[in-house]
């Protein structure tokens, strides 16, 4: 499988990113996914061996995101690893969070997902509670959120790169 180094997770629309990654959560079998078997996947379904519940799932899918997809496998090859066509954001707390560790002044270098993790740990998430800028509800997800980010993108990933825009 071929790795793509440059972001084009940023050329790809929020539809076809989210698909790509439901189908990568679907076929989670441990063996990494490229944009054929996404293209497989949307074209016959589930694979064979999938227990019936599973078959249950389907995919509508609009035939400009089916082009969208045929015209990254024409750009990058049939074998591109479809993780780097996700495009990952922080939900609006973590992406607080995040906010926060950047605009610390002590911080002489840019915020690894793994450095948001420690200030999590070393209670952040209970200070922006008190604070007012996060909910209580709010804080108890973070943790499993930034652990999901690192699983997916490591703990070296630049923080700044998930924040959300709305």
């Amino acid at each position: 499988m071929i790795r793509n180094p440059i972001d084009i997770a940023t050329r790809v629309s929020p539809e076809l990113s989210g698909l790509i990654e439901n189908i990568i959560s679907q076929l989670d079998d441990g063996e990494p996914v490229t944009l054929a078997g996404v293209r497989s996947f949307i074209k016959h379904g589930l694979p064979a061996e999938s227990d019936e519940t599973e078959n249950m799932h389907h995919f509508d899918v609009d035939e400009s995101i089916t082009d969208e997809l045929d015209e990254l496998i024409e750009q990058f090859g049939d074998s591109a690893a479809a993780m780097d066509f996700i495009s990952a954001f922080a939900s609006e707390p973590l992406t607080r969070v995040i906010e926060a560790v950047l605009d610390d002044d002590n911080r002489e270098n840019p915020p690894s997902l793994d450095d948001v993790r420690e200030a999590l740990l070393n209670g952040l998430g209970s200070s922006l509670v008190g604070e007012g800028v996060l909910e209580d509800d709010e804080e108890y997800m973070l943790m499993a959120e930034i652990d999901e980010l690192i699983d997916l993108y490591g703990a070296d990933a630049l923080a700044e790169d998930f924040l959300r825009y709305e």
